[in-house]
């Protein structure tokens, strides 16, 4: 996906259905020796004082919208000459009670309208792109406390289920420089996670999200296992991997082992490093460069692991797109994540389901299990977009967006994949208008659940148990 996406079959440039911005988070020319505003640079300073937040205190830092507009009633006086004064005193005055009250009626009519107005937008799960979520500020109205001081009592949504066996997740407001995101808005959006699966993978460390998944996951008190993750730059020199190790290693110290599951090194590190090195397969010789330079941070981060005394031992993985992974780097870890799309691959949405499965087993796991440690794989990313912001985009091939093709895809995946003890990661949570705006046609429109954290009206969430 742009930013977290992958076309299996090749280089993404060369499909007109792609754009040529940088994958992953957004990492620009940015010069990380200079920190950035509200981060601690190479992971200095202390992000303990997370878990010491009060929950009263969460959204402290929202800025509250006041009215201004005041009613002038001398605006109303029409400044008319009479004859005789006291006529004219007389009729001002009527003139100013008439006025007043026509204003009134207007005030009225006005506030019923917006309220009506309000509440269809709601109910239609409408798509708002300046909804608090968007922004890193959490919808007061996606999720009920039955005590507003204690995130653990959220009341449960009958129409969610744990179907999933996992969801790809990037809270909003985490990438450099611009950080904005929120404890407030994590934990609402863990209160909705929980209810549909156990299972959360991130994509980076910036802006701290790590510790905020964590102590979202420690107020809320779900039963939730993140796979953190750390998204090095192959053209950077280390900085963006140095700088998020010492972030994964602030929030592992602070919260312990327990509700993690992995820390994946790399996100499509090897596509992105084969499309900056003049194409070719992974596992050619330019490959096998790019792959050694991913290998020494996968092994860094397990001898981090592995001298921090931890009470269980943190596996380490790489994801990367499904036709990329060099075997070297699957050598060198104890899992696999593979972005497999059925969009992207042109399919349509009878075969979508069926084409994913077939192609991760024939390219990732068949290929896994040929190697001396066999890192157990799973699908880091499948899904399907809704909309795209333009007519051009809104199919690729024989794959058309729609809300009724993701609820299909849904359908005839979920499920099934559940049933056959496959491991995947469904993408996405919720739209993303960030990606839209930077990217265009389908890219912000991949959620389950709109940007203000409602549910997509004709999204049905299956009942069966993921495991």
């Amino acid at each position: 996906m742009q930013a977290y996406r992958d076309n299996p079959f090749g280089d993404p440039r060369s499909n007109p259905s792609y754009d040529n911005g940088p994958t992953g988070h957004q990492y620009d020319g940015h010069d990380a020796s200079q920190g950035y505003p509200g981060i601690p640079l190479s992971g200095q300073g202390d992000y303990r004082n997370v878990a010491t937040m009060s929950q009263p205190d969460l959204g402290s830092n929202v800025d509250r919208p006041t009215s201004t507009s005041q009613w002038d009633s001398s605006r109303y006086n029409q400044g008319s000459t009479w004859v005789n004064e006291q006529e004219k005193q007389t009729r001002r005055s009527k003139i100013v009670v008439i006025a007043g009250v026509v204003v009134l009626v207007i005030i009225i009519a006005v506030s019923v309208s917006v309220g009506v107005t309000v509440g269809r937008r709601n109910s239609s799960h409408n798509n708002n792109s300046n909804s608090p979520s968007s922004s890193g500020v959490s919808n007061p109205d996606a999720v009920n406390q039955t005590d507003p001081n204690d995130p653990s009592t959220f009341v449960k949504d009958p129409n969610l289920h744990q179907a999933f066996y996992g969801i790809a997740y990037t809270p909003v407001g985490s990438q450099l420089p611009d950080c904005g995101n929120s404890l407030a808005a994590v934990i609402q959006d863990i209160q909705l996670l929980s209810q549909i699966t156990k299972r959360v993978r991130l994509y980076g460390a910036d802006c701290n999200q790590s510790a905020l998944v964590l102590e979202a996951i420690k107020q809320t008190k779900v039963d939730m296992t993140v796979y953190l993750g750390n998204y090095p730059i192959p053209t950077d020199g280390g900085a963006a991997y140095a700088r998020q190790k010492d972030i994964l290693k602030q929030a592992i110290e602070t919260y312990g082992a327990g509700p993690i599951g992995g820390v994946t090194v790399g996100n499509e590190f090897m596509l992105n490093w084969l499309n900056d090195n003049g194409g070719g397969e992974a596992n050619s010789p330019v490959g096998a460069q790019g792959a050694q330079l991913l290998i020494s941070n996968i092994s860094d981060t397990k001898t981090m692991l592995n001298g921090m005394s931890l009470s269980k031992s943190i596996p380490v993985g790489n994801a990367d797109a499904g036709a990329f992974f060099n075997n070297d780097v699957l050598a060198a870890v104890e899992y696999g994540m593979a972005n497999v799309h059925p969009w992207f691959a042109n399919q349509t949405i009878d075969a979508a389901a069926s084409w994913t499965m077939q192609f991760f087993q024939e390219n990732n796991v068949a290929i896994a299990n040929a190697l001396a440690n066999k890192p157990i794989m799973s699908i880091a990313e499948t899904g399907w977009p809704t909309k795209s912001s333009d007519a051009g985009n809104a199919n690729n091939g024989a794959s058309v967006a729609s809300i009724p093709n993701l609820q299909k895809f849904i359908d005839t995946f979920v499920c099934q994949a559940n049933s056959a003890g496959v491991e995947y990661y469904f993408f996405e949570f919720a739209d993303e208008d960030w990606k839209d705006k930077q990217f265009g046609g389908v890219e912000g429109w991949w959620g389950l659940f709109n940007q203000n954290r409602t549910l997509k009206s004709g999204i049905t969430i299956p009942t069966c148990q993921a495991p």
